[in-house]
């Protein structure tokens, strides 16, 4: 399992939301770079990027400190927030990221994730945010009409490759993933499943490891030291 050490941009800084509410913000570091580095340090091969600003607006204010990770580190960036347009995915592409995460648009606008999938392949990545069993857009803001594992179900044949699904129950709540919810997500589908939202303990990423998921992101228990990222990485590898 690979772990994925996350990033959530806001301002130009590196921080952290509570059950992704924007009123309940932390930052970690002025320092994105910094913190992409240590990463790298740790052993980590990627690093997955949000740009929470661009997940409300639509836009990439973010893109500059973004470059600047993929230049310099060489980790695999992934990012995603607010991705809805042809030319925002090659934009990121352009700037070095390696994977473009669509959320709201996946849902919103299936032509333009047919399209993306076509054109870039395993390139294209889908982030699945749950709330309630239902599928969140909007930066968590709204809720869709759509059931999680239906809309698994569509992405899947239309090709998506990897999946990054988080419970937004748990994110940055630190009190452990929905390890449920990860093992019946891995044995109903084919796609690379990526565990987000509550990995808080060497205990999840040791139980998350073994249902053979392809990664689990970390984030919060980075910056609050309860994850040691080098062991996690090494437990994951095994």
């Amino acid at each position: 399992m690979l772990i994925f050490p996350a990033i959530d941009l806001y301002g130009g800084k590196a921080v952290r939301l509570y059950k992704g509410d924007y009123e309940k913000m932390t930052v970690y570091s002025d320092q994105p770079l910094s913190v992409a580095r240590d990463f790298e340090d740790k052993g980590a091969k990627w690093v997955h990027l949000v740009d929470l600003e661009g997940a409300k607006l639509g836009t990439t204010p973010n893109i500059e400190v973004v470059r600047a990770i993929a230049e310099g580190t060489g980790l695999l960036c992934e990012i995603g927030g607010g991705i809805r347009s042809m030319e925002t995915v090659e934009r990121y592409f352009e700037a070095g990221v390696d994977r473009v995460i669509l959320g709201t648009a996946a849902v919103t606008d299936e032509s333009f994730l047919r399209a993306a999938v076509e054109k870039f392949g395993d390139r294209i990545a889908v982030g699945v945010d749950i709330k309630d069993g239902m599928v969140a857009i909007k930066g968590w803001v709204e809720k869709s009409r759509l059931e999680a594992f239906d809309f698994c179900e569509r992405l899947q044949k239309i090709g998506v490759k990897t999946v990054i699904c988080t419970d937004i129950s748990k994110d940055g709540a630190m009190k452990g993933a929905n390890h449920a919810l990860y093992k019946a997500l891995s044995e109903k589908f084919d796609m690379n499943i990526v565990a987000s939202g509550g990995v808080s303990s060497m205990e999840d990423v040791r139980a998350l490891a073994d249902l053979g998921l392809y990664g689990a992101i970390i984030g919060k228990a980075y910056y609050t030291g309860d994850i040691d990222l080098f062991k996690a990485i090494s437990l994951a590898a095994q």
